[in-house]
């Protein structure tokens, strides 16, 4: 299942919001080639971030799944950033992507693991 969270400074109109996340599903679905049914979002504002000594518009940005292609980050990196380009007025040198492929084990769904 993959998690895309975006935590960002930056407070987007209702419609914003739900604009980057319907992108961000598709998106993500597409970048691993997985159901987007699969496919969990998150879209946190928090206005009580910094970044380089400022609080000009900044994301942080998680995005994990089982077997993300570790060889790949560096094009899902560019894809992410350009997503939240279109939706947002971050720059993308103040936007950080943490990648994570957790072990199947460690990962729950529907009371179970995977």
């Amino acid at each position: 299942m993959p998690l895309l969270s975006i935590e960002t400074n930056q407070a987007l109109a209702p419609e914003s919001a739900q604009a980057l996340l319907d992108d961000a599903s598709g998106t993500v679905a597409e970048l691993l080639g997985k159901p987007e049914h699969y496919v969990m979002l998150r879209l946190t504002h928090n206005p009580h971030m910094r970044f380089g000594g400022t609080a000009a518009a900044l994301a942080y940005v998680e995005f994990k799944s089982l077997g993300l292609p570790e060889e790949r980050t560096a094009e899902f990196s560019a894809a992410l950033t350009e997503l939240l380009g279109r939706h947002t007025d971050i720059p993308p040198g103040r936007i950080y992507i943490e990648f994570a492929s957790p072990q199947r084990h460690l990962w729950g769904y529907d009371g179970g693991t995977f």
